[in-house]
Order: C-alpha cells, then sequence, then structure tokens
C-alpha cells in the first residue's frame, strides 16, 4: 500500500520538553502504557505538555494536562486495519494496575484522566472489572480528578456495561470509528455499527453520565452517509461527538482516501452542534477521541456543578437564540 503525501495542515512538531520526558519516564516506572504512544497521537506533545509535574510542583502549577491510559496490556485480541496496536500474544492482566494508573495520576499532575483499553475477548468479563476497579482506585485516592473512559463494545453485553456505569467515571464514551457502510475493512469484523449504537444508547438510558464518540474520516466515506451517522449517533443520546483525520499508521494499514480541509470539520461541527443538537462538537484533522479541548469542556461544565439536563437545556437555548 501507499502512503500519500500529507498536507501542511497535518504536520506537526515531535514531542519533546522536560515535562514530556518526566511523563514518560512516570509511565515506565509504573509499567504503564497510554493510547497516546500506542497508537502515536499527533497531539501527545499539546496534550502532556505544558504544566509543572511531579510531587515537588507547586500546587497551583500542577494540572491541566491530559493523559489516555490504555488498560488490560499493550496487545488487542481483535485486529482493526486502522489501528496501530499489536494485535495477538494475550498476557495474564497485571493485578497492579489499578493502584499504578492512580499513583501515576497523582505523580504526573493530572485532573483530567481518560482511560482506554485494548479489546480483551479472551477474557471471562472482557476486563470490564479492571477497568470499573481502576475507575474506583482513582476516584479513591483524588476525588476531585474527573474520569473519563473510552470502552471497548464488550460484544454488546448489558452485564459488562453495568460494570463500568456502576463506577460512575463522568464521562463513558465509545467510538464507532466510522460510518455504516465501512465498519469492515475498517474495524474488526467482531465489532458492528449496529453494536456500537447499542453500547452507546444503552449507557445513555440507565446512567446520568455523559456519553461521547468519535468519528474518523478519510476512509471514503460520503457526506450523507457522515451526516447519517451523526444523526444516528444523537438520536441514541450521543452528547459529545470529535471528528478527525485518519492517518495510515504504516504501509500495511489502510489507505487514506482524502484529507479534508480544516473548514470541512467547522463544517461538521456547525452541522452537529447547531443542527443535530450535540452539547460540544470537537471536529478538526488533528481532532482525536481523546482530545484536550473535548476534555476542557466537559472539565468547565462538572466544575460549574451543572447537571446533564441543565447543560443540555442550556446548550438548546443558547442554539434557539
Amino acid at each position: 500500500m501507499s502512503r500519500s503525501r500529507k498536507p501542511d495542515w497535518l504536520k506537526t512538531r515531535p514531542p519533546s520538553g522536560r515535562e514530556f520526558a518526566d511523563i514518560r519516564e512516570t509511565l515506565r516506572e509504573q509499567n504503564l502504557h497510554t493510547v497516546c504512544e500506542e497508537a502515536n497521537c499527533p497531539n501527545l506533545g499539546e496534550c502532556w505538555s505544558g504544566r509543572s509535574s511531579g510531587p515537588s510542583a507547586d500546587a497551583n502549577d500542577r494540572g491541566g494536562g491530559t493523559a489516555t491510559f490504555m488498560l488490560l496490556g499493550d496487545r488487542c485480541s481483535r485486529g482493526c486495519n486502522f489501528c496501530d496496536v499489536e494485535t495477538g500474544g494475550m498476557e495474564p492482566l497485571d493485578p497492579d494496575e489499578p493502584e499504578n494508573v492512580a499513583s501515576a495520576v497523582a505523580e504526573i499532575g493530572l485532573d483530567y484522566v481518560v482511560l482506554t483499553s485494548v479489546d480483551r475477548d479472551d477474557l471471562p468479563d472482557q476486563g470490564a472489572g479492571q477497568f470499573a476497579e481502576t475507575i474506583r482506585e482513582i476516584k479513591r485516592r483524588h476525588p476531585g480528578i474527573l474520569v473519563e473512559v473510552l470502552i471497548p463494545d464488550f460484544q454488546g453485553e448489558k452485564r459488562l456495561l453495568e460494570k463500568i456505569i456502576d463506577a460512575e467515571p463522568d464521562v463513558i464514551a465509545h467510538n464507532v470509528e466510522t460510518v455504516e457502510r465501512l465498519q469492515f475493512p475498517v474495524r474488526d469484523r467482531r465489532a458492528s455499527y449496529e453494536q456500537s449504537l447499542g453500547v452507546l444508547e444503552y449507557v445513555d438510558r440507565n446512567a446520568d453520565i455523559y456519553t461521547k464518540t468519535s468519528i474518523m474520516l478519510g476512509h471514503g466515506e460520503y457526506d450523507h452517509e457522515v451526516y447519517q451517522t451523526l444523526a444516528d449517533l444523537r438520536e441514541r443520546g450521543v452528547d459529545i461527538v470529535t471528528l478527525g483525520q485518519y492517518l495510515q499508521p504504516s504501509r500495511s494499514h489502510l489507505d487514506v482516501k482524502r484529507y479534508d480541509h480544516p473548514d470541512k470539520y467547522e463544517t461538521w461541527r456547525r452541522v452537529a452542534e447547531d443542527e443535530l443538537g450535540y452539547l460540544y462538537c470537537a471536529s478538526g484533522p488533528m481532532v482525536r477521541s481523546s482530545y484536550k479541548a473535548g476534555e476542557l469542556f466537559v472539565d468547565a461544565v462538572l466544575r460549574e456543578g451543572k447537571s446533564i439536563e441543565r447543560a443540555r437545556e442550556q446548550a438548546r437555548q443558547t442554539r434557539a437564540k
């Protein structure tokens, strides 16, 4: 497969600096993985930098950063054709992972943490229990920290979704990834459009928690398919959506079919918020599902003490003006 030339608006500087190095060292010491590194996220430097960290940092200077911890190991039981995470060779869970993540959150100086994972179809509970335990350990040690989880589909098993809901994260995200027509070859065949919609709908109906999803553009989707996907997700009660450009991780992954200009992403943002009624949409070529701008929005809403329904009502009133 070929790798097409990236337009200028997709060029970023490699991450560097003391804060970046400190965070990476902390993660290595705790035997932790982040999706930021595993998926070669282009925003890694932006999210990890710009704050003091570590136990010696002044309390007023800490926080404000975002890191997405990848639970359940660094190997996935599925093989999605857009993803750079290794597949197969599954290993036992690390029983110390929940405590290590909670310790790293304090060491790095985060005030908003995102937890995601590989798929673990090989485990009896597909890793839901470890997810829940990690949420609770972070909340127990750091009551003021907001926790977002980006979960697998858990094969649509409601009892496993309930484990996540009962742990009371502040946001539950699950990515539909692409439009219905392109679910395969983009995603593993064990994933499906309807299954992902069902996960998000179940969370919305059974938890007073923000729901979130992400769509990658550039796989050859048509505009009417993107619109339909946004409409389907909103109909299932999704509050927050992100749209970003798919970037080919290597020559063995799917080709990029198209690079959309930033103006096109701004159009989708307006459609999502103004027409379809999403509470918030982060849309841009460099936007990813765990993206600092979206997390800052949720952080601001929750720290103001607004209920989800109040935030939704204010958004409706703003759009009506």
